[in-house]
């Protein structure tokens, strides 16, 4: 497999000082799920978090960061984000506003710094794992250093998931 190199997600870690393992898995574009994920980079499904990009009525476009084995809450992240409402964006306009593809959106190096807000969950696991920013490509860190990087706000914006085994 041919190694991806530094994504610009990366590149931020680097510059802010912060360790992390860099984590390649084979993509399969039928199955872009945080479960196939966690699976192939051999890691418990919540220690590995999505980030999904959505859009308040008010225009205002949100990260929420959430374990795999949960959903965001979309009326909790709008009363995080203090918006009446929020719905998830349409997939047409994620790459547009982020730069990235579906199942490989990260907050860190976003094409727009959109404020974040990653789920509390976070904070109970030594490490996690997000997306560097292109599908088959996971960053590993610290919570703290990744809530450090990306500047996002701690809240209870999701609701549990009933995984199938």
């Amino acid at each position: 497999m041919k190694h991806a190199g530094k994504t610009n997600a990366a590149r931020i870690l680097d510059a802010l000082g912060i360790s992390y393992e860099l984590r390649e898995y084979i993509v399969d574009p039928e199955d872009l799920t945080a479960i196939s994920v966690a699976k192939k980079i051999n890691l418990p499904i919540e220690q590995v978090f999505k980030t999904l990009l959505t859009r308040a009525h008010s225009g205002e476009h949100y990260f929420g960061v959430v374990a795999g084995d949960a959903e965001l809450d979309l009326k909790k992240l709008a009363a995080s984000a203090q918006e009446k409402k929020i719905e998830l964006a349409a997939l047409k306009e994620v790459e547009p506003l982020t730069g990235y593809i579906r199942g490989g959106v990260t907050v860190l190096g976003a094409r727009k710094p959109f404020p974040a807000f990653v789920d509390e969950t976070i904070q109970l696991f030594d490490a996690v794992s997000v997306s560097a920013g292109q599908r088959g490509l996971q960053l590993i860190l610290a919570p703290a250093d990744y809530l450090r990087a990306t500047e996002a706000t701690l809240a209870d914006i999701s609701k549990r998931l009933e995984v199938k085994q």
